[in-house]
């Protein structure tokens, strides 16, 4: 018998990964966290469990954040029971040891999203989604895609078979609450007062709104959900770095204000330079639109992008 034929979109290489981050948890009847724990403690604890691992952070939550150094200490990580005395639980979070990128190829725009993430499967892909584009009111399926990687890190490129397609960062739109009109939070987890996003004043929504337009979270002469409004692009660069990157938000904030504060002018005016080129398209996974970096230049005069919504 001859070698087994490759699956037509495989390309030639099998990719086999582990989760790489873990998140430990303290069970204690009384909320009791990692906060006021001895970092010595903590460290010989976890060395003795499973060896020297690449790095131990303490989260905002007062959970640990666990990066394993290999294949054989992600095994033993997962049947630890016990830091020294103190019982925990440890799981892997799905959101760090994963990563979206985007592909443009249009030799796979008449396959199904099923079909492709089954040949890709040996590349590290999970799964698959089309990204729809908006013109004249109706949804049109278009050649980008976006993959979900089962590794933290994208690769530069896939093989659909005999084409190589590079890998793009996948960077959603900043979250603005339905309900407050804020950046940084949805409609579900909002604590705020109902406001319009015309006007901002509290106790009614925009339908209907023909007051003066005033944004809740610039203070700008322009809706709540503008995209010219300062705050939003930098809440933009700041979720496009925490993709690029692979960090959190938090982090993702800090490096954004460390690299863009100028002198005598704002955030967003160095954001705007910086970073012009966006393609603004339609999520298919919540109807929203989303945004991916780099794109490729596209030599039709109608308007693809989405004129209004945000990805929540």
């Amino acid at each position: 018998m001859g070698p087994l034929k490759q699956p037509p979109l495989s390309g030639h290489s099998s990719v086999s990964n582990f989760d790489t981050f873990y998140i430990i948890k303290r069970v204690s009847d009384t909320n009791e966290n990692f906060s006021n724990v001895s970092p010595f403690l903590v460290e010989k604890a976890i060395t003795g469990s499973v060896g020297n691992v690449s790095s131990t952070k303490l989260m905002r939550s007062g959970d640990l954040l666990v990066e394993v150094a290999s294949r054989k200490q992600a095994q033993q990580i997962l049947t630890v029971n016990f830091l020294s005395t103190i019982p925990v639980i440890i799981k892997p979070p799905d959101t760090l040891n994963t990563s979206k990128g985007v592909i443009t190829c249009g030799r796979l725009l008449n396959l199904s999203n099923d079909e492709i993430t089954l040949e890709l499967r040996g590349q590290g892909v999970k799964d698959v989604r089309r990204i729809d584009i908006r013109r004249n009111g109706e949804l049109l399926p278009k050649k980008h895609f976006i993959l979900t990687f089962n590794t933290p890190r994208l690769p530069e490129y896939i093989k659909a078979g005999y084409v190589r397609c590079t890998v793009r960062p996948y960077i959603p739109n900043p979250l603005r609450c339905f309900k407050c009109q804020r950046v940084g939070h949805s409609k579900t987890n909002c604590r705020g007062t109902l406001t319009c996003a015309r006007c901002a004043v509290a106790g009614h929504e925009s339908t209907g709104c023909t007051a003066v337009e005033k944004c809740v979270n610039s203070q700008g002469q322009h809706t709540s959900f503008s995209r010219s409004c300062p705050k939003w692009k930098v809440e933009k660069e700041i979720v496009a770095t925490k993709f690029k990157n692979n960090v959190s938000f938090p982090e993702a904030r800090r490096i954004v204000k460390a690299q863009s504060a100028p002198a005598g002018g704002s955030y967003s005016s160095v954001v705007e330079k910086s970073h012009p080129a966006y393609q603004t398209t339609h999520c298919p996974h919540c109807h929203h639109i989303v945004t991916i970096s780099n794109p490729i230049p596209s030599t039709s005069k109608s308007a693809d992008t989405v004129q209004n919504g945000i990805h929540i």
